[in-house]
């Protein structure tokens, strides 16, 4: 469809939810796809008449010589905060292994860092991989390189979108960190397999990246980058913006202090972003699909590994601060708090106002 004239993502989403699925959409007639609003009369023919089953068959050939996937917006593995945008791509060929559905946090920012941009990067990206988020970012050079090589180094999970084909692996000294990525995490394009990184595949890129993403963390960018049109495509997303300040005299700092002037929460550390992001998380584990296969407090209970385990026992009915609770069980805040959190989507533990913690079901 993507390759039939005037036919982009939103008008490829228009069509597979008026039809069901791509398959059926070649199936229809004339009349019914002329009743998909905002298609062309053009539209219409070259998908009735047009040559687009040679190139699928090509192109097919070309994703299993390669070992590629292709997961059609209707497949059950498509990425579900993805789909909700307001133009998913209709397909996604993914090289790896399977999309995770763990929570995700895109990290982003300017090709040409300073030294503390990559390490912000690095840290960042390592501590929320060892809490569980898959971290999303482009593959290019600089701190989408940073972000990937610290989920990685931390044993964490990392999904990597390409502004070209699987088969074009841009920048060519990424080439190891793109295999690197693929036995740990997932590469990801929305562009035919021998596409090269045109530059403007790159904005339509970035919507993917924030698109599939809790929020979007921004490091060292410039007043005119890619990186802000990621965070701008986040907060008409619906999503959480995030941004790392920098150096107040450095130019490769302003985009993102823009950012934390027009409100974008200020990160320090991976618990502010996690701070931001837990009634997300909360309020996903507690909807109707979650509640009706959730387990009973006995269950719970011997299900915890041995950290939270020792956490839930020094919870009491009276709310303690984090800082104390810390302080007793000899933890560092940030690695308590990502405890503390899974203790909450488990409906065990629950936070006050002022970061104080008690056991679920007793606070007033």
């Amino acid at each position: 469809m993507r390759h039939a004239p005037g036919i982009g993502p939103l008008i490829c989403k228009r069509l597979i939810d008026r039809f069901g699925s791509p398959e059926k959409v070649f199936c229809a007639s004339r009349a019914e796809l002329m009743s998909v609003d905002g298609i062309s009369r053009k539209s219409v023919e070259a998908l009735v008449c047009g040559p687009q089953t040679d190139w699928a068959k090509k192109e097919i050939g070309r994703c299993r010589r390669h070992e590629y996937r292709v997961i059609a917006l209707n497949n059950v593995e498509y990425p579900a905060r993805l789909s909700q945008i307001c133009d998913p791509p209709p397909y996604l060929y993914t090289f790896g292994q399977q999309l995770s559905d763990e929570p995700a946090i895109a990290i982003v920012g300017t090709r040409n860092p300073t030294r503390y941009g990559i390490s912000m990067a690095r840290r960042l990206s390592a501590d929320l991989a060892r809490m569980g988020f898959v971290i999303i970012s482009g593959l290019a050079r600089g701190i989408d390189s940073a972000a990937h090589q610290g989920a990685l180094d931390a044993g964490g999970t990392t999904t990597a979108v390409l502004g070209s084909g699987l088969s074009v692996i841009y920048p060519r000294e990424n080439r190891k960190l793109y295999f690197d990525i693929s036995q740990n995490g997932t590469i990801v394009s929305e562009l035919p397999v021998n596409e090269e990184p045109n530059s403007y595949n790159f904005p339509a890129r970035n919507r993917i990246i924030s698109g599939m993403s809790l929020g979007t963390v921004v490091v060292e960018a410039a007043k005119k980058s890619g990186s802000l049109i990621t965070a701008r495509l986040a907060a008409e997303q619906g999503r959480e913006v995030f941004a790392v300040p920098g150096n107040i005299n450095s130019y490769k700092s302003t985009g993102a202090h823009d950012l934390l002037k027009q409100g974008a929460r200020l990160v320090e550390r991976a618990q502010d972003v996690i701070e931001e992001l837990a009634p997300l998380l909360l309020a996903a584990q507690s909807s109707p699909e979650h509640a009706a296969g959730k387990p009973q407090a006995g269950s719970q209970l011997s299900g915890l590994t041995a950290g939270e385990a020792r956490v839930y026992d020094a919870l009491d009915p009276y709310p303690v601060h984090i800082d104390e609770l810390a302080c007793q069980l000899g933890m560092d805040a940030g690695s308590l708090l990502s405890v503390l959190l899974n203790l909450e989507l488990k409906g065990l533990a629950s936070q006050m106002p002022g970061k104080y913690f008690c056991i679920s079901g007793v606070e007033e």
